[in-house]
């Protein structure tokens, strides 16, 4: 039991923090310094408790006399937890600046976002699908709050009840959809349905497969991809800095770890089924994301649109998976920890340049930035190159084991669509690029950010070649041999 106990350790430290952070939010003796400086000890304490956990390849339902199987801890868990905490600790930290730059935030914000964590904690760990449910649901309603935390802000209450509303209803096709998987097999549990579906005919599947497609229609609207991408750009742009940067690169990724649970072991024996869905899905996803994207002039909404783009090249390898890919779950895995370490960078130092203003940034803003703040630009570059899959970067591989992926299935037509919508996206990451290196600026240059911020940006940008070109040199840093050897030890542990 103390084993057990053990093991769940890093979640409970994470929701004890968030509750602890409630009640000291009364006190107003405490600073946003302090409440910053608690939620991040509460997540480093999760995550250094956590970490060890990743060599260990057994898996474990934690008290099954109890839950049975519906709590699961195994290695894929263990890495989506450890991008959970990292990915909050790295917003907290790197956006110290924009929170003393605005007055609206308090300790509820930061129990908020460790609220949020424990709910992204318990989906991954989920093996049940009414305890999936729940877990979003935390989670979904802490990233509500979020968005909408600036309250005397327009843009902000407009995207926290666009989102609300529009994410309730989506929600509700997920316990609609549980309830019909529930009517035919009896049981929540994924192992369950799986012996189910591979016993069942045809006729006996049909209520799986309609729950199946009800639960599909929920994760696609989480993720963004199109036709339900209608809240993407809106929420993005009127979220607070800070919660844009923890949407796109943390809650994002906590989809996924749903979406590979239940495609690779619930759904396995029929998820072929979905693959011609998925293509279509897959094609209107890079097409509507590329056209959001080159369309706009608020950096933000930008990357809200190419947010979805990324969204569209993970659904290739999702379709891959149905058409028998054994390098595609993998490939979804490497690509979110690429896409997770240069989504953190860029939004991290789009922050740091919005706490010294209260406009909003677009592409004109940063005409000449190079010369104002060599440094930043150069750590921009290298995210806004690797978002694009240029060589030499982690995003690159990322984009590669994705469309190789996709041709290993067949899926010709949907690689070359993938790679025409990367060379798209050159326009507008390199329309940044363009600006910050070919236009002059009145303005004179400025000191490196010697502080943490500027440390964790120089940092994710380091990694970010690293992945892309590094061999193992450093035994404890891994290259890009090391990503990819652990996301597929991680795909491994679901099998």
């Amino acid at each position: 039991m103390l084993e057990q106990l053990l093991l769940i350790l890093p979640m409970a430290i994470t929701v004890i923090g968030a509750f602890f952070l409630m009640l000291l939010s009364w006190n107003k003796r405490f600073t946003l310094k302090d409440y910053n400086l608690v939620a991040v000890f509460f997540l480093m304490l999760s995550f250094i408790v956590e970490f060890p956990q990743l060599s260990n390849t057994e898996i474990i339902y934690i008290f099954p006399e109890v839950f049975g199987t519906m709590y699961i801890i195994d290695n894929f868990s263990t890495l989506f937890d450890l991008m959970f905490t990292a990915g909050a600790i790295l917003t907290l930290l790197i956006n110290t600046d924009y929170f003393k730059s605005r007055n609206y935030f308090n300790g509820e914000y930061f129990a908020l976002v460790l609220f949020s964590v424990f709910g992204m904690m318990t989906l991954a760990h989920s093996n049940e699908l009414v305890t999936a449910f729940i877990a979003l649901e935390i989670a979904s309603l802490s990233v509500y709050a979020l968005a909408g935390y600036h309250k005397n802000n327009r843009l902000s209450t407009e995207a926290m009840l666009k989102y609300m509303i529009l994410g309730s209803m989506t929600g509700a096709f997920f316990i609609l959809g549980t309830a019909l998987i529930y009517g035919a097999v009896g049981s929540t549990t994924l192992g369950d349905i799986a012996l189910f579906i591979k016993s069942a005919s045809d006729s006996e599947s049909l209520l799986v497969i309609t729950g199946g497609t009800f639960i599909l229609v929920t994760i696609l609207f989480k993720i963004g991809a199109v036709p339900f991408h209608s809240w993407v750009v809106d929420v993005y742009h009127g979220a607070p800095f800070p919660v844009t940067m923890f949407m796109a690169s943390t809650f994002k990724i906590a989809l996924f770890a749903i979406a590979l649970r239940l495609y690779l072991v619930d759904f396995a024996p029929i998820n072929v089924i979905w693959s011609e869905l998925l293509q279509v899905i897959t094609v209107l996803t890079l097409i509507g994301g590329s056209w959001l994207a080159i369309s706009q002039d608020n950096l933000k909404r930008m990357l809200a649109g190419s947010s979805i783009v990324h969204s569209g090249y993970m659904l290739i390898a999702i379709s891959s998976i149905g058409l028998g890919s054994q390098e595609a779950a993998p490939a979804i895995m490497f690509y979110l920890m690429s896409y997770f370490l240069s989504s953190v960078g860029a939004f991290g130092i789009l922050s740091f340049i919005a706490s010294r203003s209260n406009k909003a940034l677009t592409f004109k803003d940063f005409k000449g930035f190079s010369q104002r703040r060599p440094y930043l630009a150069a750590m921009m570059a290298i995210f806004m190159l690797s978002l694009s899959g240029f060589p030499s970067t982690i995003g690159f591989l990322g984009k590669f084991y994705i469309f190789t992926s996709a041709i290993e299935s067949g899926q010709i037509l949907l690689a070359g669509l993938g790679i025409l919508t990367a060379f798209i996206s050159v326009y507008y990451y390199f329309k940044l690029i363009a600006m910050m290196y070919f236009y002059p600026t009145d303005e004179p240059q400025k000191k490196f950010p010697m502080d943490l911020s500027g440390v964790l940006i120089g940092l994710m940008a380091v990694l970010v070649i690293w992945g892309g070109i590094g061999t193992g040199l450093i035994p404890f840093i891994p290259g890009a041999d090391g990503f990819i050897d652990i996301a597929k030890q991680a795909v491994l542990s679901l099998q």
